[in-house]
């Protein structure tokens, strides 16, 4: 692909020189295209190429061309075998020796580990090409990636009943020794990026100890102890094949093995083994650091990618939870879900705080509901009770004072002040009549001279979801809507101005109600009772959020499982969706 697009800057700059003093420029064209669109094109367009470029390999040529039956195993002569490691030994510096007991090793793969080659190449892609980058960064022979294969299987997660652990099986010590680290959250012995870099820098070290590279996997495998004392035991020799029969029964069949993996990793098509489809390409990944602890639960209820996919791509987390720590941990995977998670930072932090406990987050505890609303000692005078009210993000004073059963007026009047707009964090005075409740010597007195029954006409807040049509901007629907745009960007957590034509936004609207009531003759706005007339129960609705459970929006509105169950039959409580709109009352 870099020559393809060098060829095509290439024709651009000669055209450019040829032609640039005849040909008029063009007017600018207008790019409405969003920043965020782009991106998501750019990833979109690479993770294409990557998924194509994971397949395009040539064993279906080969397996046409040797016109294979489907499951037939292929069997081929000593001299064949050897000329093919022959081939191999050309183009690398690790020479892979030809024997009997390579060529047992070879048959015996060829036969009886067809599955695990299959399985192995289909993981290989997500490896391989790390492996190669890292390999090369220290000079070392490229075909050592293949002893990964016989180490773990190139799975991360395995452990050896030893205690060998990852995917080039490092003990704790060795591990330690070679920078990697283990805690209660992390062990570095099953990151690919770190714990490939260690095995390369042991290799080296072994390698220029003994100066051969079968001795220096012996050695991988073995322990430098055990090579020592078969070196002397063999009486001084300086081979691998001729202190072979001196070394631990393991260790013997170990290079042989290694032999074998690499063969038939490379002629696999030639031995009719189609490897498994690749899940994940290692250039497909990208990777974010983080500023804060992070659940991967909260990754996922925030950007929809699963906790199971996650740990697939990030080993080396041992929980669900990715400490903070210095420097900041990172966390690798596909290009598209890490730029949704850049792109979405800030949220990401916010949602974290607003479901876990911050002092045990290895403990799945949602936050208990805190209410803002605070009683002032001592004020309770004759029929009234003082409160003084904390303002939230995303409430209005009309809001408030539909949710106390009071006007903007007297907010502003208890509170000294000119503007119905508040700020998040201010505390607002709110004056309550407390009812009594009459008794037999105490008449009921519904009505008096100066109030009559009549229409209360008052305002309350609904979540309205707006799609963005063509030409909209954020000026133009905060007008439309009677908002302002900081408050749009805020109730749907944008960091910049841009839109995208069917993006949807969430809107706090205020729409104007009516109710049966005493209101005054005189000043029907000003003067509403404190307590109305008994009326019909009104319906309210409540639209799901990030982060919410079924249980928890009936505790916040004051409801059991069962009755907020019953106001919606037709609502699977484990199924509830971001957006999805139900009934509270």
């Amino acid at each position: 692909m870099k020559h393809l697009i060098v060829f095509i800057l290439g024709i651009f700059i000669f055209q450019s020189a040829s032609f640039g003093q005849t040909r008029q420029p063009k007017p600018a064209v207008k790019d409405e295209m969003s920043s965020e669109a782009f991106l998501k094109m750019v990833d979109e367009t690479l993770m294409a190429f990557y998924a194509e470029h994971a397949n395009s390999t040539n064993y279906d040529s080969i397996i046409d061309a040797l016109e294979y039956e489907p499951n037939e195993i292929p069997d081929f002569s000593d001299e064949i075998y050897c000329e093919r490691l022959k081939k191999i030994n050309e183009q690398s510096t690790f020479k892979l020796d030809c024997n009997p007991t390579s060529l047992s090793v070879i048959r015996f793969f060829a036969k009886n580990r067809r599955s695990f080659a299959k399985i192995v190449m289909g993981r290989s892609a997500l490896y391989f090409d790390l492996y190669e980058q890292t390999l090369a960064k220290y000079d070392m022979p490229i075909e050592l990636k293949y002893l990964s294969v016989i180490e773990s299987g190139l799975r991360p997660q395995v452990k050896s009943p030893a205690g060998a652990l990852g995917l080039w099986q490092f003990m704790y010590g060795t591990g330690k020794m070679y920078g990697l680290i283990e805690n209660s959250y992390i062990d570095e012995r099953m990151d690919p990026v770190k714990s490939t870099d260690a095995a390369c820098r042991f290799l080296k070290k072994l390698y220029d100890i003994y100066g051969d590279w079968n001795l220096a996997l012996a050695a991988y495998n073995a322990g430098p102890g055990n090579v020592n004392k078969a070196i002397r035991r063999s009486g001084g020799k300086t081979t691998y094949w001729e202190v072979r029969p001196f070394l631990p029964r393991e260790t013997q069949g170990y290079v042989p093995n290694f032999i074998a993996a690499t063969y038939l990793m490379t002629y696999h098509a030639e031995h009719n083994i189609v490897p498994a489809v690749a899940k994940l390409h290692y250039k497909q990944l990208d990777t974010m650091c983080l500023k804060q602890g992070i659940h991967m639960e909260t990754i996922a209820k925030l950007i929809d990618w699963s906790v199971e996919d996650i740990q697939v791509v990030n080993p080396i987390y041992k929980k669900t939870y990715i400490p903070f720590t210095t420097p900041n941990q990172c966390i690798t995977g596909p290009l598209p879900k890490i730029g949704k998670l850049v792109s979405m930072e800030d949220s990401l932090y916010a949602l974290e705080r607003s479901i876990y406990s911050t002092t045990n987050p290895t403990q799945l505890i949602k936050r208990p509901e805190v209410d803002d609303t605070e009683i002032e000692p001592n004020t309770t005078v004759s029929n009234e009770k003082v409160i003084y009210h904390k303002v939230k993000s995303g409430e209005t004073m009309t809001k408030i004072a539909a949710k106390y059963g009071v006007t903007n007026a007297q907010i502003l009047k208890w509170n000294n002040l000119r503007s119905t707009r508040v700020n998040v964090g201010k505390r607002l005075k709110i004056i309550q009549t407390i009812a009594t409740q009459p008794t037999e010597t105490t008449p009921k007195t519904t009505t008096t001279p100066e109030f009559e029954l009549g229409t209360i006409e008052y305002d309350t807040v609904v979540v309205i979801n707006h799609t963005v049509a063509r030409n909209e901007s954020l000026t133009v629907i905060a007008s439309k809507y009677n908002v302002t745009a900081d408050e749009l960007k805020k109730w749907n957590n944008l960091t910049s101005n841009w839109l995208n034509i069917g993006q949807i936004l969430k809107i706090n609207a205020t729409v104007k109600l009516t109710k049966q009531g005493l209101v005054e003759k005189t000043k029907v706005e000003e003067k509403i009772v404190e307590k109305p007339v008994e009326k019909a129960p009104v319906k309210k609705y409540y639209t799901i959020k990030s982060g919410d459970l079924f249980n928890r929006i009936a505790q916040k509105h004051g409801l059991t499982q069962a009755q907020l169950q019953k106001l919606n039959p037709g609502i699977n409580p484990a199924k509830i969706k971001v957006g999805q709109v139900i009934r509270v009352k």
